[in-house]
């Protein structure tokens, strides 16, 4: 099991990174919640990461916190949530939010998360609520507001917004209407996914 990677980060294009270590070039899915704390192209990183064998690949998941990963493996424990679904869950809504949903029994904010029905709501309070009855929740500091800087093209940076949105499973006319309504002609790809997420919830 690979539990961690340090490296230098030669490519962001939400929810995918590259992350240069020693020479080798890892390929590491990531919530948005983490690529929202990255620092930039070119910096070193440290990511929490979980390993999924299959018999057609090997995908590797990569986390800013300790918490968030632990919160991903537990999603993945619950009948019909996958990887792909836990990371749409992680970049949709805060941990600390997620957490506060399951243990109040609160189904209605979780069917407004892509991906998430009813049935899938109701296994996710019934089948999470024991295992984050103990979750702390980490307090942030004042100082831990993300600078985005605005790199590459205008264009590029709607176009990886958009393509992050769906395949965080949004429809691709729902992804290009609410990322028009929402660009102010400055915003890297990361804010914009951020603020199209806060749009959509």
């Amino acid at each position: 099991m690979i539990g961690q990677v340090r490296g230098i980060i030669l490519e962001k294009l939400p929810p995918q990174l590259l992350v240069d270590v020693q020479g080798v070039g890892y390929e590491i899915d990531a919530p948005m919640s983490t690529f929202y704390q990255l620092p930039e192209v070119g910096s070193e990183v440290k990511l929490f990461t979980h390993l999924i064998i299959r018999e057609d690949a090997h995908a590797l998941y990569g986390f800013y916190t300790r918490d968030e990963r632990l919160l991903f493996r537990a999603l993945l424990k619950v009948n019909g949530v996958g990887p792909r679904l836990a990371l749409t869950i992680l970049s949709s809504i805060a941990a600390d939010e997620f957490v506060r949903c399951v243990l109040n029994n609160d189904t209605a904010s979780l069917v407004r998360l892509p991906g998430i029905g009813k049935k899938t709501a109701e296994r996710l309070v019934i089948e999470m609520r024991d295992k984050l009855s103990s979750w702390q929740q980490v307090e942030k500091n004042s100082d831990s507001t993300i600078q985005v800087k605005v790199s590459g093209t205008r264009h590029q940076s709607l176009q990886d917004a958009i393509s992050a949105l769906i395949s965080l499973g949004y429809k691709q006319q729902e992804a290009s209407r609410t990322v028009a309504r929402i660009d102010d002609g400055a915003a890297a790809s990361e804010e914009l996914i951020r603020r199209a997420l806060r749009e959509m919830m």
